[in-house]
């Protein structure tokens, strides 16, 4: 039985897009007769009717690579029943698309949502799968998401390298780290690179406290201290202000890291910088673990498009691939636990998380 099937990501680029399209194309080719769409940017490119039929070479070469050869773009779950000036209803342009492309089902790539919007069209009757990706790491109901730890890896030589110049100068480097809902980046690249300091945004800190560390480890002549900071992180009395307070005030206030080094450059004396990798953290070739785990959740999927088994996410349970109901995950927060292993591993360890 041939079976079409619409692709696309959806957010932010990440390493591993094109690893997990391709778990998906090849095991597809293989366990059943399919027809592949590449739909072009996203949910964009289903509202507007933008594809391509793609063809078996074309998933070929791609494991190593990083983006994505799809596109992507951004469209917020909050506006897809907007009608917006153009008038164009983008939930029923998303249902027209389908139905004209003659899809059994779609899959789509991406994050939080990406997911919500997954949801949305699961509930309007289309089949759909999602594949979890962020290297924020924050979907509920899998251990991990592809890109998350290419990311890591990343921002972990980030700090690596850092450590050696702070060292050769002494001073106190400030490294923020991507993350602004969700710590688990910093936190994993924190630990990774030995950071004597990680803030996250689910433990508000205090500077004083902040400060304390850096003050001690200048006492006992260390002459340098390294910050993994998440651009998510806030003080004590940021986390007691409302969302939209809290984003007016750090729109009159530099970033996070350049505030944090010029307060700690006031509180205790010492030379701080701030670094910020960015956009750094999320491009390149996938790492070896993303490639293997894009490639069982795109094969996992195909496996579920064979079966006839829609309205789920692909996850990663222990050492097992599993899938989840999309309706239970969409729109769940995946905060980093206070009792978290890797947190108690550094508390245990003397890092000072801040509060």
């Amino acid at each position: 039985m041939k079976r079409r099937i619409g692709i696309l990501t959806s957010g932010g680029d990440c390493p591993g897009l094109n690893a997990a399209i391709r778990g998906v194309a090849r095991a597809a080719y293989e366990l059943f007769d399919a027809e592949i769409v590449g739909i072009r940017n996203g949910y964009g490119g289903l509202i507007e009717g933008e594809y391509q039929e793609m063809s078996k070479k074309q998933f070929s070469g791609i494991l190593t690579l990083g983006g994505t050869i799809l596109g992507t773009s951004r469209t917020p779950f909050r506006n897809m029943r907007v009608i917006e000036d153009n008038g164009v209803d983008k939930v029923a342009a998303m249902k027209k698309t389908y139905k004209d492309l003659k899809l059994d089902c779609l899959v789509t790539l991406g994050g939080n949502g990406t997911h919500k919007t997954a949801n949305l069209l699961s509930q309007e009757g289309l089949n759909v799968i999602g594949l979890p990706k962020t290297i924020d790491n924050d979907i509920y109901g899998t251990d991990f998401t592809f890109g998350f730890h290419t990311a890591v890896d990343i921002a972990t030589d980030v700090i690596d390298r850092i450590h050696t110049t702070a060292a050769s100068h002494g001073r106190c480097m400030v490294i923020e780290i991507m993350g602004n809902k969700a710590g688990w980046l910093t936190l994993y690249s924190g630990v990774a690179g030995g950071a004597d300091v990680i803030l996250l945004p689910e433990i508000p800190y205090d500077i004083e406290k902040v400060a304390e560390t850096v003050e001690r480890r200048a006492k006992k002549k260390k002459a340098f201290s390294i910050l993994a900071v998440a651009e998510g992180a806030m003080t004590r009395e940021e986390a007691k202000m409302k969302k939209k307070e809290r984003e007016a005030l750090r729109a009159t206030q530099p970033c996070i890291s350049a505030r944090i080094a010029k307060e700690l450059t006031e509180l205790v004396g010492v030379e701080a910088r701030s670094v910020v990798p960015g956009h750094i953290q999320r491009g390149g070739s996938p790492s070896a673990y993303d490639r293997v785990l894009s490639t069982q959740f795109g094969v996992h999927a195909a496996q579920l498009i064979k079966e006839g088994h829609f309205g789920v996410t692909v996850a990663l349970k222990g050492n097992q691939i599993v899938h989840n109901d999309l309706k239970d995950i969409a729109g769940v927060p995946k905060p980093v636990p206070q009792d978290d292993t890797v947190v108690v591993t550094a508390r245990n360890m003397g890092i000072n998380m801040g509060d």
